[in-house]
């Protein structure tokens, strides 16, 4: 990411309060990709460095947004040894967390089948076409890839975790799509704008928030008027009244604050200013959408489980379910 890719970026969304607001923080893009954001940015540079001298300077083939595995680059036919050395420069930017991907025919099977996710969002995402999408906590960027594929006009990305938009770094250099972008940023570092979106992404935040309101208002803030708010986030069973409030650890997350019921959720929002409010899905998460892989070798949902009863986290808490909102800012 450079200053020139963030002007570019600008120049594809025409908006001058989307401008107004990013434009200055250009010169901070030098201290967001340093050693000073994380002690590891230079073997994961070194990482992306080293995959472009294995990997062709122009893509033989476009890549394909709307597989539920992107594709980045045409398949290679590739000898054995340099297959092996761009799998080992892959994994030096381990855990792949949300994908999947297919990086010039090597899937990278990701912890998250986020395609089974986006199968439940697809359905319920007002008319994607010539939008300006937010996406929070956007990791390494595979819903604002699938959303660029469905036809948004452009997406900006943000997430603090600086590996994971290294991990979109890496892809965006083979995408070539000036319309998209990630800053390794939070939503509270992200500069003050009002009715900017048309959508907005919040999937997987909301239970890390310790203030979970001041969440959802800013969400609604940054939306125009009659624009789409997809919120995804932990629930519990219950009704309008339902939250539960882990005491400790809560499937082995430190960071889980609030998880209310579907019902408590539809207040929330309702409190926050949202109208036309509707739970489009809830289910509980399985094996099949998160599990280890060997591009992510750590804990996955099975260590979080109580051993023998699935319905159990281990610290004997409601699995993890998890709903599907949405929302309108008002006009």
């Amino acid at each position: 990411m450079t200053p020139a890719q963030l002007e570019q970026f600008l120049d594809c969304v025409a908006h001058p309060a989307l401008r107004r607001a990013l434009e200055p923080l250009g010169e901070k893009i030098p201290q967001w990709f340093s050693e000073k954001k994380h002690g590891d940015f230079v073997r994961w540079r070194q990482a992306l460095y080293d995959l472009a001298t294995l990997l062709p300077a122009h893509p033989t083939g476009p890549a394909d947004l709307n597989r539920p595995s992107i594709r980045v680059g045409a398949p290679i036919t590739w000898e054995a040894s340099r297959r092996q050395k761009v799998i080992e420069h892959l994994m030096k930017l381990h855990p792949w967390r949300k994908g999947p991907f297919d990086f010039f025919g090597i899937p990278i099977e990701t912890e998250w089948r986020s395609d089974l996710k986006w199968a439940r969002l697809a359905p319920v995402l007002e008319n994607p076409s010539n939008r300006l999408v937010l996406d929070v906590g956007s990791g390494n960027g595979y819903f604002s890839w699938r959303m660029r594929g469905a036809g948004a006009r452009a997406v900006l990305a943000i997430d603090p975790m600086l590996l994971y938009t290294m991990q979109f770094e890496l892809m965006a250099a083979y995408i070539k799509d000036p319309a998209v972008i990630q800053l390794p940023i939070t939503l509270e570092e992200l500069p003050g704008m009002h009715g900017v979106f048309d959508t907005v992404l919040s999937l997987g935040v909301l239970y890390h928030r310790r203030s979970p309101f001041e969440h959802l208002a800013r969400l609604r803030t940054l939306l125009r008027p009659g624009g789409q708010l997809l919120l995804e986030t932990l629930v519990v069973e219950g009704d309008a009244q339902t939250v539960l409030l882990p005491e400790g650890r809560y499937a082995k997350m430190r960071n889980v604050w609030f998880i209310p019921s579907p019902q408590a959720l539809k207040v929330w929002l309702t409190r926050a200013g949202f109208k036309h409010i509707q739970v489009a899905s809830v289910h509980q998460t399985d094996s099949r959408e998160q599990r280890t892989t060997e591009w992510m070798t750590f804990e996955s949902l099975n260590d979080f489980l109580m051993p023998g009863n699935p319905n159990k986290t281990i610290e004997g808490y409601p699995a993890p379910r998890r709903a599907l909102l949405t929302a309108r800012a008002p006009f």
